[in-house]
């Protein structure tokens, strides 16, 4: 089941919402990449608005890699081997 799928389960609407969220945040990265956190080396991280979930990602040579859309309490690293 996507997370999608799944927040609309919970809520009627909210699976949509959730899925706006992430275009917001994916929209507001491809506007101004650097306005975004370093995490580690060169992948930061964009937060969901409303939704404990971020957006990993990779800027470089104006070429943008989505790493990873994670859950904020998944651990640190869980997203480091798509680097």
């Amino acid at each position: 089941m996507t997370l999608i799928k799944w927040y609309e389960a919970q809520r009627k609407g909210l699976g949509e919402n959730f899925l706006l969220c992430i275009e917001q945040a994916l929209s507001k990265i491809l506007r101004n990449p650097e306005n975004f956190s370093v995490v580690y080396r060169d992948v930061r991280r964009a937060m969901i608005q409303r939704f404990p979930f971020g957006v990993f990602f990779v800027s470089r040579s104006g070429t943008l890699s989505v790493l990873a859309v994670l859950h904020a309490r998944r651990h640190p690293n869980a997203w480091k081997s798509r680097a």
